[in-house]
């Protein structure tokens, strides 16, 4: 599965075309941005596609040196549980 990214969003589309999982985030300034929601369809549970969606934007943001500020209640656990996260807490 492949993650396609926006400014505001990475996402899993289906064959058809269809959102079924993302990451949303808005930029607060030129240095933070804040991640405010994750989805993944039913269909896709339990293979740590949320998990991977929130390393897409980990890595996008570590590479624009911009730090992130976890607001969504998975990205925010996300946070807590992994250590190498840790740098990127606005």
């Amino acid at each position: 599965m492949n993650i396609e990214k926006t400014e505001k969003k990475h996402f899993i589309e289906n064959e058809e075309g269809k959102i079924v999982a993302e990451i949303t985030f808005v930029h607060a300034g030129v240095s933070r941005v804040i991640i405010d929601h994750t989805f993944v369809d039913e269909s896709l549970r339990g293979q740590k596609i949320a998990s991977k969606l929130v390393a897409s934007v980990v890595e996008e943001m570590r590479e624009q040196d911009k730090k992130i500020v976890p607001l969504c209640p998975f990205a925010k656990a996300e946070f807590e549980r992994k250590k190498e996260y840790q740098d990127m807490l606005a």
